[in-house]
C-alpha cells in the first residue's frame, strides 16, 4: 500500500448490476465484506432510471454526459451517446467534423421465428479475417457514397450524407436478443433505412458462402455473416473531468484524447492504481469491464467469479486505504443494462455505523 495520499478515485463498472430478477441467482453465496460496507456507508449520488428499449448502454450515455458530449439531466435517460467518432480518434482514425457511425462485423443467429445477434467479443475474428472480409465490403460501402475508415481491423467507421439519422443499438444492448427492433432506423421516425437494408443484404450475399466462413465453420465457429452500425455522431469539443482516464473502452479512450488527457490501461489492481499514481493529482476515472461478457451471456457463476475478484483486488484494499487516509475519497457508478447508479464514500462516511445500504438496494428494476 503506498504511503503518500492519492488523488480520487471512481470506479466506472459496466454491467455490475444484475436485474432484481436476477440478483438472487447473481449474488448467490458470494463473500463480499468490503463492498457491502463501502455501499452500506456510500452517500446515493445519483440513480438513473432506464428503459427496456433504449437503444444505448448506461455506462456508455454516463461517460458521454462526464465529457460534455451529451447534456442529459441528471438522474433522467435520455437515449443519446454519439460515441463513433472518439471511438474512432482513440483507433488512430481522423474523424474531422464529418457524422460517423461504427461498424462492426458480427453472428446472427437464426432461432426459430427471428434472428438474434451474438456478442461480436464472443467471435474470435483474428487481424486476417477481419481484413479478408473488409475488402470484400469496402467496395460496397464506398458505392453508396460513403467514406470509410478501418484503422482497427474489427471496428470499422462510415460517413456520408446517404446514411441520413440513422439510430443504432450498441451491440451489447441488442445480443441475446431478437434484433428486429433494434435494427438501425432514421432517428425521429422509427423508419428502417432503405440504403442501410440494401447495404446489409448486399454484405450478407457476399460473405455467405466466401471461403473465409467456411473455414471457420470447418472448425467450428460461428460465421461471418453480417454488419452492425451503432454509435452515429460528430466530433465536438470536450473537457475532462479527470486528470487521468485508464480504460480498455475505445470510447472512453477517445473522449480523453479529444479533452487532452492521453488515456492508460487499466491497472491490474488498486495496489499497482497506488504505485502508480504521483503525490499530486486531481480525479482518477478507472473503468473496468469484467462484468460485461458474462452478464451478457447470464453466466451467472462467472459474473460472481468477476466480483470476487474485484472484491479482492480493489474493494477490499481500497476500503483499508479509506480507512487509514490514504485515499480520501471513493466513487463508484455500477451499471445494468438499462440503468446505473453513482455514490460516492469518504473516510468520515466509513464512521456512520447508522448507515445500511444492502446491496438489493441497488439494483435496477
Amino acid at each position: 500500500m503506498p504511503t503518500h495520499k492519492l488523488p480520487d478515485l471512481h470506479l466506472l463498472l459496466p454491467f455490475a448490476l444484475p436485474s432484481a430478477a436476477d440478483a438472487a441467482t447473481a449474488l448467490h453465496k458470494l463473500d463480499r465484506p468490503a463492498l457491502d460496507r463501502l455501499l452500506a456507508r456510500a452517500t446515493l449520488d445519483e440513480r438513473v432510471i432506464g428503459e427496456d428499449f433504449q437503444r444505448t448502454l448506461p455506462h456508455e450515455r454516463w461517460i458521454a454526459r462526464q465529457f460534455g458530449v451529451v447534456n442529459e439531466a441528471p438522474g433522467r435517460a435520455t437515449d443519446e451517446a454519439p460515441l463513433a467518432p472518439y471511438m474512432l480518434l482513440a483507433d488512430g482514425g481522423t474523424p474531422g467534423d464529418a457524422i460517423w457511425a461504427c461498424v462492426e462485423p458480427v453472428h446472427v443467429r437464426i432461432a426459430r421465428d427471428h434472428l438474434v445477434l451474438i456478442d461480436p467479443a464472443t467471435l474470435g475474428i483474428d487481424d486476417h479475417e477481419a481484413r479478408t472480409l473488409f475488402d470484400v465490403v469496402k467496395p460496397l460501402i464506398e458505392d453508396l457514397g460513403l467514406t470509410i475508415q478501418a484503422p482497427q481491423p474489427v471496428r470499422w467507421y462510415v460517413a456520408g450524407s446517404n446514411l441520413g439519422t440513422l439510430a443504432g443499438a450498441s451491440p451489447l444492448r441488442a445480443s441475446g436478443r431478437n434484433i428486429e427492433i433494434w435494427l438501425p432506423h432514421e432517428a425521429g421516425t422509427g423508419e428502417r433505412s432503405r440504403a442501410w437494408m440494401k447495404l446489409q443484404n448486399e454484405v450478407q450475399m457476399a460473405w455467405f458462402e466466401h471461403p473465409l466462413n467456411e473455414a471457420r465453420e470447418a472448425r467450428g465457429l460461428p460465421a461471418i455473416n453480417s454488419i452492425w452500425l451503432h454509435a452515429q455522431g460528430a466530433l465536438h469539443s470536450v473537457t475532462s473531468p479527470f486528470a487521468r482516464v485508464m480504460s480498455n473502452a475505445a470510447a472512453t479512450r477517445g473522449l480523453g484524447l479529444a479533452a487532452d488527457v492521453v488515456p492508460e490501461t487499466p491497472p491490474a489492481s488498486f495496489a499497482a492504481f497506488g504505485a502508480g499514481q504521483p503525490q499530486s493529482e486531481g480525479p482518477v476515472l478507472v473503468e473496468l469491464d469484467s462484468f460485461s461478457a458474462p452478464f451478457i451471456e447470464q453466466d451467472w457463476a462467472r459474473w460472481n467469479d468477476a466480483l470476487g475478484t474485484l472484491e479482492r483486488d480493489w474493494f477490499a484494499p481500497a476500503l483499508a486505504a479509506l480507512e487509514n487516509g490514504t485515499l480520501g475519497t471513493l466513487r463508484l457508478t455500477l451499471c445494468s443494462d438499462t440503468g446505473s447508479v453513482s455514490l460516492t464514500v469518504t473516510r468520515g462516511a466509513l464512521r456512520k455505523f447508522w448507515r445500511r445500504r444492502p446491496i438489493a438496494a441497488l439494483f435496477i428494476e
